[in-house]
């Protein structure tokens, strides 16, 4: 049976059907009347916000304004478990708010699930086509079983209304989920996001820097035509040890050098026995190309270690400079700058 009241108001006749809970002005659906405003508001909210955001701030004033209108009605009417029932059905079907019933209710755990039809929500989720899912409604529902009974409330999508579902379902219960902690959840969810995008970025600019490191700490320069100067810089561990003799080796043939000097200046008197060794390594391989290494820049200091720590390179011819390094080379070369 269709239970319809009209009203007139200044003159506008308003026609209330409580079974589909709708409000009626001239034949049209009232709620479109607004909705587009709200759909305005609700649209603005997620650009600002993003969508995630977005829905936790509509659930979270649905669910407050929800307990603002439990807290009223039930100092009002009393409500309990013997008249939520009618009372829910009736006030928001008469609000315009489409039809809510409660399908099952279990007393002893205050527990109900809800079947709720044709909201405004709804609604202004169907004026652009969207798929979207009722956040506000929802939640709305839960803060009003916290306002009329006193407990937090929280609830659980059973079914959304669409085309093939002809109405949502929803369970609401009592439970220690509150909005604050769905706030710091989405905030500490957000922090962790930015903390990984940041640890990636970071990740990423150390990879440039560490190949730029690379390159720089075995430049290989030519000076003249057949000669080319390689500075050692600070420490060589494995890792650049590899790098510069991969890098030398595979340089040297485009040079076609004949001498390759060694700059030991960089290395600040610290000639450990790995340096030395890749030092070796690197004479014995340069060598395989018909390439003579010359140490250069071989300070007093530097001088004491070779002698009485580092035998293997005394092979090598050194000088003290660089210059003296080039005139060197270009002697054997038959050379000389004029």
């Amino acid at each position: 049976m269709i239970k319809q009241t009209d009203i007139t108001v200044g003159g506008i006749e308003l026609k209330w059907d409580l079974d589909t809970g709708n409000v009626l002005f001239e034949g049209g659906d009232v709620v479109f009347f607004w909705i587009s405003a709200m759909k305005t508001f609700f649209n603005t909210i997620k650009e600002i916000s993003g969508l995630e955001a977005a829905n936790l701030v509509l659930e979270t004033t649905g669910y407050r304004q929800g307990i603002i209108v439990g807290e009223g009605f039930r100092e009002m009417k009393n409500i309990d478990t013997s008249n939520v029932a009618e009372w829910l059905y009736s006030t928001y079907a008469a609000a315009g708010w489409g039809k809510v019933q409660i399908k099952e209710m279990d007393k002893e755990k205050n527990s109900f699930v809800l079947r709720i039809q044709d909201d405004w929500e709804y609604k202004m989720n169907q004026l652009d086509g969207q798929k979207t899912e009722g956040v506000f409604v929802p939640s709305h529902y839960a803060g009003v079983f916290n306002g009329l009974f006193g407990q937090n409330y929280w609830y659980k999508m059973i079914q959304n209304q669409s085309k093939e579902n002809p109405y949502s379902i929803v369970e609401y219960f009592p439970a220690a989920v509150t909005i604050q902690q769905n706030i710091h959840k989405l905030a500490r969810k957000q922090e962790a996001e930015q903390i990984q995008r940041l640890e990636i970025l970071v990740e990423e600019k150390t990879k440039i820097l560490q190949e730029l490191v690379k390159e720089l700490s075995s430049p290989l320069i030519p000076v003249l035509d057949g000669i080319v100067v390689l500075p050692l810089i600070g420490k060589y561990d494995m890792e650049r040890t590899g790098d510069l003799l991969a890098n030398t080796l595979s340089r040297l043939p485009k040079y076609q050098a004949n001498y390759l000097l060694l700059d030991l200046t960089g290395l600040n008197k610290d000639l450990s026995e790995h340096t030395a060794d890749l030092i070796d390594k690197l004479g014995a391989s340069a060598s395989l190309f018909g390439t003579e290494v010359i140490l250069v820049g071989i300070s007093a200091e530097l001088a004491v270690i070779i002698t009485q720590t580092l035998p293997n390179l005394r092979r090598f011819e050194c000088l003290q400079t660089l210059q003296h390094g080039i005139y060197y080379a270009l002697g054997k070369s038959g050379k000389r700058i004029v």
